[in-house]
C-alpha cells in the first residue's frame, strides 16, 4: 500500500501539471471503488480552476474553485498525467480531462482507493476530521508522543502507526523509525521516556523525509505519476531483512508479528 512518502512524491508529481488548469469534463468508467465515486464529482468539477493539490495524511485534495476532490490511492491505486488520447489500459478507472489537452488518469487494479467530492472544508470530512498532526509539521514532536503515550499499555510499533496519534507511519517506515531510534517495538508505549520519544520523533521525520527524497518505496505495487519506481528500499536497515546482519554490527535482524504486521528489527541494540 501507497504510504505518505509515496503519497507526497504522487502530489509533487501531479501538482504543477494541474495547478492553473480548468476541468473539461471527468469520466467515471469503474464507480465502484472502495465507495462509490461520488456523483457530485462529474457533477460540479467541470468548468472549475484546480488552484493546487494538498496532502493530509495518506489523502490527496484537489483544491478547486467551489469544493475538493479528496483521492485515496488504496492498496495498488495510482495517478498519471497523459495526453487525453492516451489508449486505456485495463483498470483505468477515472480521468479528470483538463482544458490544455492533459489528463490525470486515475488506475487501480484492486479498487481499494477512493474518490469523493467534498463541498465544506476538507477538515470537516468524517475521513480527515479525527486524524493526528502530520509527522513533518509543526506540531508534530517528542513532547506531543510522551503526552499522548501516558498510561497507553499498547506496542510503541502499534501506537506510532495509529493515524490519531500521527498520521502516515506505516509499517515499512514505523520499522525504520524504531530501528534509528534504537527502540524495541514491543516496548509498551507508556513505559518510554521523554528523551526517547524526542529521538524517535526525530527519526520518524527524518526517515519519511529521506524516503520523500528517494521517491518512496518500491516492494510491490507503487509506481510513481512518471512511471518509475521508488528507491527507498535501497536504503532499508531492517525493514524485510530477516536473518541479515544488523547495520550497526550487532546481530541478525529478526521478524515478529505485531499488530498483525510484520516487523523486523534489531534485539541487541533495540531495547
Amino acid at each position: 500500500m501507497p504510504e505518505l512518502p509515496e503519497v507526497e512524491t504522487t502530489r509533487a508529481g501531479i501538482e504543477p501539471h494541474v495547478r492553473g488548469q480548468r476541468v473539461r469534463t471527468v469520466i467515471v468508467r469503474q464507480p465502484q471503488l472502495r465507495w462509490p465515486v461520488s456523483e457530485a464529482l462529474a457533477e460540479k468539477l467541470p468548468g472549475q480552476t484546480i488552484r493546487t493539490v494538498h496532502r493530509r495524511a495518506k489523502y490527496l485534495l484537489f483544491e478547486a474553485e467551489t469544493g475538493h476532490m479528496c483521492l485515496h490511492l488504496g492498496m495498488s491505486g495510482r495517478l498519471r498525467i497523459v495526453p487525453a488520447d492516451t489508449p486505456l489500459a485495463t483498470h483505468d478507472h477515472v480521468d479528470i480531462v483538463l482544458d490544455n489537452g492533459w489528463t490525470v488518469r486515475f488506475n487501480d487494479a484492486r479498487r481499494f482507493g477512493s474518490i469523493f467530492w467534498l463541498d465544506d472544508a476538507p477538515e470537516h470530512f468524517s475521513l480527515l476530521a479525527h486524524l493526528g498532526p502530520e509527522p513533518l509539521g509543526d506540531t508534530f514532536d517528542g513532547a506531543w508522543l510522551y503526552t499522548r503515550s501516558r498510561g497507553r499499555r499498547a506496542p510503541v510499533k502499534t501506537f506510532i502507526m495509529d493515524s490519531a496519534t500521527v498520521v502516515g507511519v506505516g509499517n515499512i517506515y514505523a520499522c525504520e523509525a524504531l530501528h534509528a531510534a534504537r527502540i524495541h517495538p514491543r516496548r509498551a508505549a507508556g513505559r518510554i521516556g521523554r528523551k526517547r520519544y524526542d529521538a524517535l520523533a526525530a527519526a520518524i521525520r527524518q526517515v519519511l523525509a529521506d524516503a520523500i527524497v528517494a521517491g518512496g518505496t518500491t516492494l510491490r505495487d507503487y509506481i510513481g505519476v512518471d512511471g518509475d519506481t521508488g528507491y527507498f528500499q535501497l536504503r532499508l536497515a531492517a525493514y524485510g531483512k530477516t536473518g541479515q546482519p544488523c547495520p550497526r554490527g550487532c546481530g541478525p535482524i529478526r521478524r515478529e508479528v505485531i499488530g498483525q504486521r510484520s516487523t523486523f528489527f534489531c534485539p541487541v541494540c533495540q531495547k
